[in-house]
């Protein structure tokens, strides 16, 4: 086997010298790893939710053609990275082949089913069928192969749930964990974005982690997804608002608050220009942190200083120490958070 670099630069096309997610091109050759390899045999690719909302809408909601954008990505890159949103996804598997360098240095064997917890845009993808799309859950079954690089982190999937069902939860892992490191007893926080899937996670590890002396305000978009939310009975307070309006809330947070604003918010929406209703809800000092990768953080800089807010806004990293196993153990906790994702997901 041939010697690979541990973050892949090995597999990088075009241009020489970049790390595989900001590379054009990499190398989807499936036919020989390299000796710090994992190939994957593919089963199912779940979708970054702002990757899949803007592919859905160029495609006008037609499988067929969803099915061809999705292709050509690949065909193009050699991994899935939307060229719109430069966001991709992570999928699930089975371990096919292990390199010779780092067979004895992770607990992986050859069968195993995994979640890789690295982002589409940098993972060497070969698609040779699309099987089924399913997109009210950005979820795609394929026949294909893919490989994670001897840096690349990944979850086995869990014996006491669904495969489809961990999937979902994993794809978002980031945001809970993220929230459980930011948010501290007695802070009030608002989940922007919280009726969806990393929404619905984050309020609960939010409400956690405020405890009985902090409030937890969620945002929601519709009228199911807020009703919805209101029954899982993890927020204080459900509204339900246009994200990308932000006087509208920054008014309703001032009522709830008491005109003391919200000490962390959380931002997981999908779709752009929600930047001020996030920095100004925020208290001075507090934090924004954005999860959704519809974010420009031009306009949340730019916006943050022409409103004179002095907010610390952190972006989105899916990563942290832990992630897969915070999110997952909360729908070990959870039955009703369990039920909705079941119903919903898996």
């Amino acid at each position: 086997m041939k010697k690979g670099n541990k973050y892949g630069i090995h597999r990088v096309i075009e241009p020489k010298g970049v790390l595989p997610q900001p590379a054009n091109k990499i190398d989807n050759n499936m036919d020989e790893i390299w000796d710090n390899e994992i190939l994957i045999d593919v089963q199912t690719l779940n979708i970054d939710s702002a990757s899949f909302t803007q592919i859905e809408e160029q495609a006008k909601g037609d499988k067929a053609e969803i099915a061809r954008i999705m292709l050509d990505i690949v065909a193009t890159q050699g991994k899935h990275r939307n060229p719109v949103t430069g966001s991709g996804g992570m999928l699930l598997g089975t371990v096919e082949k292990i390199g010779d360098a780092i067979k004895d240095k992770i607990d992986l064997k050859v069968g195993d089913k995994i979640a890789t917890l690295v982002s589409l845009s940098l993972t060497p993808l070969r698609i040779d069928k699309i099987k089924d799309i399913r997109p009210d859950i950005d979820q795609v079954d394929i026949d294909g192969k893919a490989i994670l690089f001897e840096s690349g982190i990944y979850a086995k999937i869990p014996e006491d749930m669904p495969e489809t069902l961990a999937l979902s939860a994993l794809d978002v892992a980031g945001a809970p964990a993220q929230t459980a490191k930011l948010v501290k007893p007695g802070d009030t926080v608002l989940i922007i974005g919280a009726g969806g899937k990393s929404g619905m996670l984050c309020c609960y590890e939010a409400k956690k982690r405020a405890g009985v002396t902090g409030k937890v305000i969620g945002l929601c978009h519709s009228e199911r997804s807020t009703k919805r939310l209101q029954d899982l009975d993890l927020c204080d307070h459900v509204f339900a608002a246009d994200a990308t309006q932000p006087v509208p809330i920054l008014e309703t947070i001032e009522e709830l608050t008491g005109g003391q604003m919200c000490d962390v918010i959380i931002n997981n929406v999908n779709i752009p220009d929600t930047e001020m209703a996030s920095i100004l809800t925020c208290k001075d000092g507090g934090i924004v942190y954005f999860f959704s990768m519809a974010t420009s953080f031009t306009k949340a800089a730019l916006g943050a200083e022409g409103v004179g807010m002095d907010v610390n806004m952190i972006v989105g990293n899916g990563y942290t120490r832990g992630h897969a196993e915070i999110t997952l153990q909360i729908l070990r906790e959870s039955d009703k958070l369990r039920k909705v994702f079941t119903e919903l997901y898996a």
